[in-house]
């Protein structure tokens, strides 16, 4: 069977949308797995989530990258002090889970979230990025590190851009010719009215609104074939997510 590359957008806690996905796009230990960041914050099973990666992750091949709610819970699992602004959004119930779970449970998790990438760039030179990068001369030059799972600039750089420029136009913005592709999450697709991975210019964005009323995507990176969850919000009926 041959080896896909999957790369998987956030996923909030909703493990549940999670094993579906998995099923639906037919994973197997021979697929390598990116994973672009938000593990956790919204739905209720986000050290599940973090457990469920951990197992995955000792079976076959995987990349996780840290995005902005990672860096808050492993924050919070360092020094056992729950950040105001983490709460507010979507960190309520992983801090309940995290703070009802055993310590050799939480200093496994505290292990993984630490193990987290900022970035990963493939041989094909191909970025896998929770959010962006501000600096001209790529993310490895980047003076601010938090821009890594909070800069939205680069898709928003991708959205405004004339579909019909050429990647060899000296118009093109030359943060995204740096590489060959860039793919993304942290802004999710449902905010332009679509519920699907989203194509700008060579930037991919794969989340499609998981801690809202979107689902969990996964693409196959050279295909462009993708699977989706069933909305995460139906999987947990009696749960608002980040509504």
């Amino acid at each position: 069977m041959k080896k896909r590359t999957l790369v998987f957008g956030d996923i909030h806690g909703g493990l549940r949308a999670l094993q579906q996905l998995f099923e639906r796009a037919e994973i197997t230990i021979n697929d390598k797995l990116i994973f672009l960041g938000d593990y956790v914050d919204g739905w209720s099973e986000s050290a599940e989530v973090i457990q469920f990666l951990i197992e995955t992750s000792e079976e076959q091949d995987c990349i996780f990258i840290r995005g902005n709610h990672d860096a808050w819970c492993m924050d919070y699992l360092a020094t056992d002090v729950a950040e105001r602004k983490w709460l507010f959004h979507g960190g309520f119930l992983t801090f309940e889970a995290y703070h009802a779970l055993e310590k050799n449970k939480k200093r496994d998790h505290l292990n993984f979230f630490e193990k987290m990438k900022d970035y990963h760039v493939d041989a094909q030179n191909r970025l896998f990025i929770h959010a962006g990068f501000s600096s001209m001369h790529g993310p490895s030059h980047e003076t601010y590190s938090s821009n890594y799972s909070w800069d939205r600039t680069l898709w928003e750089t991708a959205v405004s851009m004339d579909k019909n420029l050429k990647m060899n136009s000296e118009l093109f913005p030359k943060r995204l010719l740096l590489f060959h592709e860039i793919y993304i999450g942290h802004t999710h697709t449902l905010n332009y009215g679509i519920t699907t991975p989203m194509n700008k210019a060579n930037v991919w964005n794969i989340d499609t609104g998981a801690a809202f009323t979107g689902k969990i995507s996964c693409l196959d990176i050279e295909t462009k074939e993708f699977w989706q969850s069933d909305s995460v919000q139906s999987l947990y009926p009696n749960e608002k997510g980040r509504n």
